[in-house]
């Protein structure tokens, strides 16, 4: 995808450095200038998360990576993932994954990082903000579902200067299996990615994400190059 005068589209990224946002980062630099964007806000794998966006964006050549730090999640609480209060639950049934929304969902929070990606889009005249959300096969959280950007679309639409800003969310319809696949077509980089919601130095294997992520592996008959502490 080029533009008249040769150069390409600008787009926006929402980089969290797991293995959805690691596809769409190989998948959005393939037809445009990426500037991506990692929100840090108190979560347990802060770190470990940065790195991985880091990494990512090095590897599939984004243009600008933008560290926002936000305090508003910790300091409201009321998920696993930024309240120390609330155990990080061990995945049970895999097949009930998904069922009902988990105590690892932090409300309201894609909204937040949609809205500062947004911003920044106009002032880059980028008319793409791409954003690795996944609704099949996943932990079931209610900003991932694609009424949700269907609605968030329309509020860009009625509430910036032209209009013109899309959210783009590539994967959302694909399983997780072909979400590997994918990545292993365009290369993305897997060994850098992190998706465990707990562990920094090995993944622990045994969350909803680290669950979902292996099987998603298994099944596309991939091998997970990170480290995990159970197997």
């Amino acid at each position: 995808m080029t533009k008249a005068d040769g150069s390409r589209p600008r787009a926006v990224l929402c980089l969290s450095g797991g293995m959805d946002s690691c596809v769409c980062a190989a998948l959005a630099a393939r037809d445009y200038d990426v500037f991506a964007v990692h929100f840090s806000y108190g979560q347990r794998t802060e770190a470990r998360e940065l790195l991985s966006a880091q990494e990512v964006a090095r590897i599939v050549g984004v243009k600008e990576l933008m560290h926002l730090k936000i305090d508003l999640f910790r300091r409201i609480g009321g998920s696993a993932l930024t309240d120390t209060a609330i155990a990080v639950p061990v995945a049970g049934d895999e097949a009930a994954i998904g069922n009902e929304v988990p105590v690892t969902y932090v409300p309201f929070r894609n909204a937040h990082f949609l809205s500062a990606a947004v911003s920044w889009a106009e002032v880059l005249g980028a008319e793409t903000v791409f954003i690795g959300a996944v609704e099949q096969d996943s932990s079931g959280y209610p900003d991932c579902r694609p009424a949700y950007y269907d609605a968030f679309n329309q509020l860009i639409k009625m509430g910036t200067k032209d209009g013109q800003i899309r959210v783009a969310t590539p994967l959302i319809e694909m399983r997780k299996s072909e979400i590997v696949r994918l990545g292993v077509e365009l290369g993305a980089p897997f060994h850098v990615s992190w998706s465990c919601y707990s562990g920094e130095t090995k993944a622990c294997g045994v969350c909803e994400s680290c669950v979902l992520r292996l099987r998603a592996f298994r099944e596309a008959g991939a091998v997970d190059p990170i480290p995990y502490a159970v197997l």
